[in-house]
């Protein structure tokens, strides 16, 4: 073999190695990108797992006892027979006097909320002689109780099936 032979053959096979090369790093290159893209349409479009009713409780006395909340989508028993009527009921421990109840996969409709923070744990909101509540409550819409308790229609609100945040405030 001569000499032109010997370096022809050389360049032949450096040109093919680094092809080969390019290849394997190009491979790699579209490998990254699709599991980069992959992941895409979960960032892009994060929400909430699943759509509801989310309420934040504010002016907690202190710790002790649970927050209840009752969900009424009906005047029937609003406030105050909750165990017989309420849609949906949540007792949550209170963490540094606060809390938060989460309403998921609540069909849309006029929903009502009463909260009371239990902090006897009895089930029950305590009250004084005069009928007068000795722990926290309240309303969604900030529905006031003057000598009774606020109505279902002060009280109540549209959930369209989406996410919803409230805050009620509770008044001791």
């Amino acid at each position: 073999m001569n000499e032109s032979t010997n370096r022809k053959t050389v360049s032949l096979s450096s040109i093919k190695y680094l092809l080969t090369q390019l290849q394997m790093d190009l491979r790699g290159l579209i490998w990254c990108a699709l599991l980069i893209f992959s992941y895409l349409p979960t960032v892009a479009f994060a929400q909430t797992p699943c759509p509801g009713i989310h309420v934040k409780i504010l002016d907690i006395r202190n710790s002790k006892g649970a927050v209840a909340c009752a969900l009424f989508e009906a005047p029937n028993g609003f406030p105050t027979e909750f165990l017989r009527y309420a849609t949906n009921i949540m007792m949550i421990k209170i963490r540094d006097t606060k809390a938060r109840c989460d309403f998921l996969d609540i069909p849309p409709g006029t929903y009502a909320l009463a909260v009371i923070h239990d902090e006897n744990m009895d089930g029950e909101l305590r009250t004084n002689w005069l009928g007068v509540p000795k722990e926290g409550y309240g309303f969604s819409n900030d529905a006031k109780a003057s000598m009774s308790a606020p109505s279902f229609e002060a009280a109540s609100f549209i959930y369209d099936g989406q996410n919803l945040d409230l805050t009620i405030k509770l008044n001791y």
